[in-house]
């Protein structure tokens, strides 16, 4: 008997056992089976957004050559421009109005690392002021805004806003100011201090003393303003050509030695010197030829693609190709971005909390990382995309793409995170083809420049690296959205920056 129930115990342990196993092989089958399917959707949702780019791509290049061909009516490229500035305007403001509404609901995947430090009021409330001129002071008042110049020995204090003034000079004091800022100088004064902010001023300099204040500087032409603030101040063209004299200035004088480094620029077709292909030799005008002759470098290796994009949901991905660079270079200059405008929707920009591959936040993250733990002995740099009238131009009939602006913050804030230096074109105001007159002269189709705009590119970053190891790298400037580390925002001063320290002020 004793037999027949071991008999019976072993049987039911079998039969559990391939119970167990059959339903274990099911699980197993029904988990790979929604792997494969999920796998499937995924990929069939990236065909999709491939096959939507693909006509969004050539939409563009018909785009490209309707605005080559406006080039030859001034004043309908003109208008066409003032046009697309507009509605892209009034699309901002519906994305803010509706963030806004998402941060309030606590929804927000932005992550408002930008103006996260201090207060900044930029033309709030502004309102002109009168009568103010022979008085003593200027106290007490909503705003002090939108005049020619405060005059000597006299006291600008505990007002709300201290803004859109051609000067704040040579007084007696400018202090207690919930903000003092948007002034084309503040310089000259007895002492600025106890402000709220003291931000978007073309400079701020040679004032006796700075303390006390809630230190915000910030927006600051020292230190690295937005192109909107920019664009308030001059056009594009204007800040072109003052810039690239700069620029020549510093090349001409530099102390620093390129010989024997080599350079390796990834890009797109910027970098490639699309729009010249017809011209023999065209490479020759790219900006990583330039800079090989403007700093007389050991060697440019120019990895630009055209229409290549940083993410993967489009073509010849930067992140897939960074590992084509060289491994003796010294130096690394990234450029892109452009390319990605045409592709984005708010699913394939994706997110910071998440970083997924396949998105933007998180193939610019693995292509930043990769650099760093590949290249850990080159010095690198990251360029962000020139605003270009062809994003602004495509978002008119596609809905889904977003602002440059949204693109340029991700980097921005990446960059930060890996201590990467950035050289921001977008907020640098220079090659803007939103200004009629630098698609007419340097950018014809809206965004390739000509020879003459490529050489302006050439020249800005060979001034840029020149800036960088001249003057020991950013310091970190606390209250700056991008702690120190990018570099032609700062292009209209030539101050230092230190630990804070404004030039030219003998105290803070």
């Amino acid at each position: 008997m004793r037999r027949v129930n071991d008999i019976l115990a072993v049987s039911i342990l079998v039969l559990t056992a391939v119970l167990l196993a059959a339903l274990g092989l099911k699980a197993y089958r029904t988990h790979m089976e929604s792997e494969e399917l999920e796998r499937q959707e995924e990929e069939q949702a990236m065909a999709e957004v491939y096959a939507r780019n693909v006509e969004a791509h050539n939409r563009v290049q018909e785009m490209q050559a309707e605005i080559q061909e406006m080039t030859q009516d001034h004043e309908k490229l003109e208008a066409f421009i003032t046009q697309l500035q507009n509605e892209s305007a009034l699309r901002e403001e519906e994305i803010d109005r509706a963030e806004e509404a998402a941060i309030q609901e606590g929804m927000s995947l932005r992550g408002e690392w930008e103006e996260s430090e201090g207060d900044y009021y930029f033309g709030d409330d502004a309102a002109q002021a009168e009568g103010m001129f022979g008085e003593d002071s200027v106290f007490d008042h909503d705003s002090v805004s939108d005049n020619d110049g405060m005059p000597d020995d006299m006291s600008v204090s505990d007002n709300r806003s201290v803004s859109g003034n051609d000067s704040v000079l040579d007084g007696e004091s400018v202090s207690g100011n919930r903000s003092v800022s948007g002034n084309g100088s503040v310089s000259g004064n007895a002492s600025v201090s106890g402000n709220g902010s003291v931000s978007g001023n073309r400079s701020v300099s040679g004032n006796a003393g700075m303390s006390g204040s809630r230190w915000t500087v910030s927006g600051n032409s020292s230190f690295g303003i937005t192109l909107e603030q920019r664009r308030a101040v001059r056009r594009s063209l204007e800040e072109t050509l003052m810039v690239n004299r700069k620029d020549q200035k510093r090349i001409a004088d530099r102390e620093i030695d390129f010989t024997g480094k080599k350079i390796a620029c990834l890009g797109d077709s910027i970098t490639a010197a699309a729009n010249l292909e017809s011209e023999e030799d065209y490479q020759q005008y790219a900006y990583p030829s330039r800079l090989k002759e403007l700093l007389d470098a050991e060697e440019v290796y120019n990895l630009g693609i055209g229409g290549s994009s940083i993410g993967r949901y489009w073509a010849d991905a930067f992140v897939d190709r960074y590992e084509d660079i060289p491994e003796d270079v010294d130096i690394i200059i990234v450029m892109g971005g452009t390319n990605d405008g045409f592709c984005l929707s708010e699913n394939e920009l994706g997110n910071l909390d998440e970083r997924k591959s396949r998105t933007f936040c998180g193939d610019l993250d693995e292509l930043f990382r990769g650099l760093k733990e590949k290249y850990p002995d080159a010095d690198i740099f990251f360029a962000t995309p020139l605003p270009n009238i062809l994003q602004d131009y495509l978002m008119r009939e596609r809905s889904y793409l977003l602002p440059q602006k949204r693109i340029v913050n991700v980097m921005l804030k990446l960059a930060q995170e890996y201590d990467i230096p950035v050289i921001d074109m977008y907020n640098s105001n220079i090659l803007d083809s939103h200004d009629v007159k630098i698609v007419e002269e340097y950018v014809p189709d809206g965004v390739h420049g000509n020879a003459k705009g490529y050489q302006i590119l050439a020249e800005h970053f060979a001034a840029e690296l020149v800036r960088y190891y001249e003057d020991g790298g950013w310091e970190s400037v606390s209250g700056n959205s991008l702690s120190g580390n990018s570099l032609s925002a700062n292009t209209l001063a030539e101050e230092s920056l230190s630990n804070n320290t404004l030039s030219g002020n003998s105290t803070r």
